[in-house]
């Protein structure tokens, strides 16, 4: 129930409107002076405070100050049989959320009321979500003890202080997006809007509306004026997420927005400045396209003004044990199952997996199993079937040679048991069930290639 506070010194004026609070469903405290309802708001958890205007010895106005010293966020309605415009101005100057004339109707005091708790609930509400990303995007939470991560981690400290552009770097599912994020809920923008536009997912002349907005009436389909997300994002963090894709004849448009933070929508004429920290992340070797004459130059010195590689994670296989039992406890938490673990032999596979889908190809596996997995405990048999592949051998094969296919094919079949025993730590039924073949067979071929 919301708590509405009155203030006035007639009681009159009390007692009626606690009565059409209470009618509407709200828990109304009242007070007969300022002084009185500040001790009021100091202990109790307050929605709204509807004041009367002319008091003694303290009055509405100055009630108003001392409110929002406090409580700065805490809509204020001034009410008064008094009204001069100069009085509602110097209100609205000092915060009150609106300001209305005795006597006034039921329904616009209603109306007034319900749009001013609104208000506040959604302005608590963002205030609670952007606490919530600040948290979740903290240093300490980014997860990595690796060396390559804490050179990562260091990078984003410094950068975040700076207003500099930045060039996320590294292949797909490495947690580009998740730096991104990182700079921006540590930097001074933070309270900002963080808005990402994928430049692959949209054609050309679509793209460019996405960026840039259009004016209506501007192509077939502009049925109304659309900002873009340079212009929903003005104050904040854009993040151009694969880069490397932006049509040649967008990448001057980009160019000069960069340069001089200023551009007209699609079909319009007026020029619009927006103060944007801009964030580009790829996974393309975007100097190699620029030596193909696939990447402008100036665009690419503009946008690499400090670079941050996101390593692989087969470069940094100790922060696989972290990164498994944080996603374990996310998506069992999101299940309803808690107390998850993982075994030591389906540990042990994900530690010597080489994951060319990174992160993103760990998280898919770990919440797969934890979905599927019968018990409290992940074993090998949960994880993805398509992860029991061996495309990580590294056999030389010399296809002029087919003399050698016979010693090639034992060759093959040699490190594919020593890869399926390694990931089973040495356990031969889990070898032989990874491998698709009776367990006695196993053993025939461990003898035959002198790995018993």
């Amino acid at each position: 129930m919301d708590t509405v506070l009155v203030v006035d010194d007639e009681k009159n004026y009390l007692v009626v409107l606690s009565a059409f609070l209470a009618q509407e469903g709200y828990e109304t405290i009242t007070a007969d002076n300022a002084e009185h309802a500040l001790k009021i708001i100091e202990s109790t958890d307050l929605d709204l405070v509807l004041t009367d205007m002319k008091m003694s010895p303290v009055d509405g106005i100055e009630l108003l100050g001392r409110i929002k010293e406090r409580l700065p966020d805490l809509p204020v309605v001034m009410m008064t049989a008094y009204g001069t415009v100069e009085k509602a101005v110097e209100a609205m100057q000092l915060g009150a959320f609106n300001f209305i004339l005795k006597p006034f109707q039921n329904e616009t005091l209603r109306q007034l009321i319900s749009k001013a708790i609104h208000t506040y609930k959604v302005l608590k509400e963002n205030q609670r979500l952007i606490h919530e990303l600040e948290n979740l995007y903290r240093f300490d939470n980014i997860i990595g003890k690796s060396k390559p991560m804490q050179v990562v981690f260091s990078m984003i400290q410094k950068v975040a202080r700076t207003k500099a552009t930045v060039l996320i770097t590294g292949e797909s599912g490495t947690g580009k997006e998740l730096a991104a994020k990182a700079i921006h809920f540590n930097s001074s923008r933070r309270n900002k809007p963080f808005v990402a536009v994928s430049c692959a997912a949209l054609a050309e002349t679509l793209l460019e509306s996405e960026l840039f907005g259009h004016e209506k009436g501007a192509f077939t389909g502009a049925a109304a004026m659309k900002k873009g997300r340079f212009e929903i994002a003005d104050g904040g963090t854009l993040l151009l997420d694969e880069i490397g894709e932006i049509p040649s004849s967008l990448q001057v448009k980009l160019l000069r927005v960069l340069e001089e933070m200023n551009f007209e929508r699609v079909g319009g004429t007026r020029t619009i400045g927006v103060d944007v920290r801009l964030i580009a992340a790829t996974n393309k070797d975007l100097r190699a396209e620029v030596e193909h004459n696939r990447f402008r130059e100036d665009l690419y010195f503009r946008l690499n003004v400090i670079n941050i590689d996101l390593p692989p994670l087969r470069q940094r296989p100790e922060d696989i044990p972290l990164l498994a039992m944080h996603f374990v406890n996310k998506h069992a938490r999101e299940a309803g199952r808690e107390n998850m673990t993982v075994s030591a032999e389906a540990m042990g596979f994900l530690c010597n997996h080489r994951w060319p889908g990174n992160v993103r190809e760990l998280e898919h596996a770990i919440e797969r199993a934890v979905l599927l997995s019968k018990g409290d405990e992940i074993k090998l048999e949960d994880l993805p079937k398509d992860l029991m592949r061996f495309a990580d051998l590294e056999i030389p094969l010399d296809w002029n040679k087919l003399s050698n296919l016979p010693k090639t094919l034992d060759m093959i079949e040699k490190r594919l048991i020593e890869k399926a025993l390694a990931l089973s730590n040495n356990i031969q039924a889990q070898a032989a069930n990874l491998l698709g073949i009776p367990r006695n067979n196993l053993h025939y071929r461990l003898k035959k290639h002198n790995l018993l």
